[in-house]
């Protein structure tokens, strides 16, 4: 239950995230969840969105240095220590987690966060056994 995240070099130049974004206006793609780690001279956008193969076209076509990586996205308690579980199994289990970030889940009582981790399929294994694995479609709808 992978998902697919784009991953976009962006110069630290003005008007460049607002081109990348307008890219994706453009081709309807509607932003689910976005993160950016930067430097001084570039960043790179993390982003998951409900259409990933039109995205990636929009955005390879607007010639942008884009790439697709393996996610997991899972959903948790929306209350204090929803996360700290998670993590908890995690470290239990002695997978790293490489980076993470939150998006808005539709569910009422519960948020949702994008995970890269060092082993997708045993992260997986161990979170679903407490914590519901969203899928690629749920995702987009």
């Amino acid at each position: 239950m992978l998902i697919k995240q784009l991953s976009v070099f962006v110069e630290n130049k003005k008007g460049r995230l607002s081109a990348i974004t307008d890219i994706l206006r453009q081709g309807g793609i509607d932003i689910r969840a976005l993160s950016v780690a930067d430097t001084k001279d570039f960043g790179i956008l993390r982003l998951i969105v409900n259409d990933v193969d039109k995205a990636y076209a929009a955005l390879k076509g607007g010639d942008c240095l884009v790439s697709l990586t393996d996610v997991i996205a899972v959903q948790i308690k929306d209350k204090p220590g929803g996360l700290a579980d998670a993590m908890d199994l995690l470290t239990e289990a002695g997978i790293s987690v490489e980076y993470m970030y939150a998006f808005i889940s539709k569910s009422e009582g519960a948020a949702s966060v994008i995970l890269r981790v060092d082993d997708n399929q045993k992260a997986i294994n161990v979170l679903s056994a407490k914590f519901k694995i969203l899928t690629q479609a749920e995702i987009a709808s």
